[in-house]
């Protein structure tokens, strides 16, 4: 099934919006009416359903090769395939190097990397490096697309601490449909601050990445794409009843040490996922989006938007087993709305089986390398982003208009204000930032540290230290969106030059001063 044309889905979604407005503040008959039949529709569970009979899929590491110059190449190629996720079907999946997501690539800071990102899909795509700090032309949004049977060749240095990062497309217009069709995967930096802390790293055995999705999935394996650009009731997205971790379906993964780093990336288009287990036990939490927090953090429960990524360490008992969970997730929203965007949801997503006798792990160090500190904004006016109903600032995305232009190296305050009833997240190409205060109080000890996308719940207005990099450029865009996808792809985009003091005068004004994403 395709998804609708994009007048037909914006029509819809703004008459269910119009018609859902009242809900929460008035009661009318119709509207209790269409209340109950949300609350009975939209509510998905999987607990209970699930045999947990699927070993987990590992993505492999890609090795790179040195070429004549040094550097560490990649080579990637996107197509089609088939993948076995429900029992006894296939699905028509994407994929890198295989039929369903991709390998890990793992860099050192300091490492020349290039990529061979060769395009045998029906279609035209991109790969972005979510956040990797890279020159913008590298950066694999809008403006860099493969055609299909061509072949991108990115390269940069690696200049960035350690971190879990990942690529994806995104492509404007399509960023949704190809994410969900299975192209993704990991991107593992690592450095000597990372090396020292300790922290379990054998990648697949107590180092395990976990690449959280949900999708539609008929019957007989189509892969159902009907709610991707807002079609029926949906207001973020779509959000699938079946839950896929590292495109494995119904899975289990067995561990083997006392100890256990998870590397959880939410991959998903729309769905918000509140990790924790089922017997509500603690665990550590030591990284966030762009890398280790100076200290560990005890929790029992982590949010984490389409986007976000966070490291946990997870202590295990020889032969038990446990769940890890998604509860409900505390959007912030109304009623209707909540219901509407996955809050009233449970998923089972994966067992943890611990063998009988477990290897000893190094403990938990008490400091975790160094800190980060909040940077102090250099531009002292702030830039502030209102979020519409497809739009940021009341504008859609246009690939030829540059909405900021910001100096590299520094250092700004940017406001981001969700006037809205509907959840809606942010990040920013190509730059970290660390959280100063949610409607004016600290941020949750969880949300602290380098991050590069956050929650931004309905109503919120959300303030960001952004530390923009020296790369400068005057033709070439990052971009900062909404990373639920169908909010992206219908126009709730921006972009901003990094462009160096010497280099601002030679800025082009007017439309056509970037590049209008066909490489011209």
């Amino acid at each position: 099934m395709e998804p609708a044309p994009w007048g037909t889905a914006l029509t819809s979604r703004r008459t269910v919006l119009g018609g859902l407005a009242a809900i929460g503040g008035l009661v009318v008959a119709p509207a209790a009416g269409l209340v109950g039949y949300l609350y009975a529709d939209s509510g998905r569970s999987n607990v209970g359903t699930l045999s947990f009979r699927n070993r987990l899929r590992i993505p492999p590491v890609l090795e790179p090769t040195i070429d004549a110059d040094g550097r560490r190449r990649f080579r990637l190629a996107l197509g089609e395939g088939r993948t076995e996720l429900l029992p006894g079907t296939t699905t028509a999946t994407w994929g890198v190097n295989g039929p369903i997501l991709g390998p890990t690539l793992r860099v050192r800071r300091g490492d020349r990397v290039a990529m061979d990102v060769s395009n045998h899909l029906p279609e035209t795509t991109t790969l972005h490096w979510h956040g990797m700090h890279l020159p913008a032309v590298m950066d694999g949004g809008p403006h860099q697309p493969i055609h299909p049977g061509r072949t991108w060749q990115p390269s940069w240095t690696v200049q960035q601490r350690a971190a879990t990062l990942w690529y994806h497309p995104h492509l404007h217009h399509a960023t949704a449909a190809h994410v969900y069709r299975g192209i993704g995967g990991l991107v593992i930096v690592d450095d000597g601050d990372d090396d020292a802390a300790s922290l379990p790293n054998h990648y697949g055995v107590d180092d395990i990445p976990l690449i959280l999705q949900d999708r539609r999935i008929d019957d007989d394996g189509t892969l159902d794409l009907s709610d991707l650009a807002f079609g029926g009731l949906t207001i973020t997205g779509l959000l699938g009843d079946k839950i896929l971790v590292n495109g494995t379906y119904d899975p289990y993964v067995e561990v083997s040490t006392t100890l256990v780093r998870l590397r959880l990336l939410n991959g998903a288009n729309a769905r918000i996922f509140h990790v924790g287990f089922t017997d509500d036990r603690d665990f550590s939490l030591v990284a966030t989006d762009a890398g280790a927090r100076g200290t560990p953090l005890s929790l029992n429960r982590l949010m984490l938007s389409p986007g976000e990524r966070a490291e946990i360490v997870v202590a295990f008992r020889p032969g038990e087993e446990v769940v890890l969970r998604g509860f409900p997730p505390p959007l912030g929203a109304n009623f209707a709305y909540q219901r509407l965007a996955g809050g009233g949801d449970t998923h089972d997503l994966i067992k943890m089986i611990a063998a009988a006798t477990l290897r000893p792990s190094a403990p938990l160090p008490a400091r975790l390398g160094r800190e980060v500190p909040v940077p102090v904004p250099t531009r002292p006016e702030p830039f502030r982003l209102e979020m519409g109903d497809f739009l940021l600032n009341d504008r859609t995305m246009d690939v030829a208009r540059v909405d900021r232009v910001v100096r590299t190296g520094s250092v700004e305050l940017w406001q981001i204000v969700n006037g809205q009833s509907i959840p809606h997240n942010f990040h920013v190409h190509g730059s970290a930032f660390h959280i100063l205060d949610i409607d004016g109080s600290a941020p949750p000890e969880y949300l602290r540290g380098d991050k590069d996308t956050v929650y931004v719940r309905p109503g919120a207005t959300v303030r960001l230290a952004v530390r923009f990099l020296d790369h400068s450029d005057i033709r070439w865009p990052y971009m900062f969106h909404c990373h639920l996808l169908a909010h992206e792809d219908a126009g709730m985009m921006g972009q901003f030059l990094t462009v160096s003091p010497q280099d601002a005068p030679l800025v082009p004004a007017g439309p056509g001063a970037v590049h209008d994403g066909h490489g011209n």
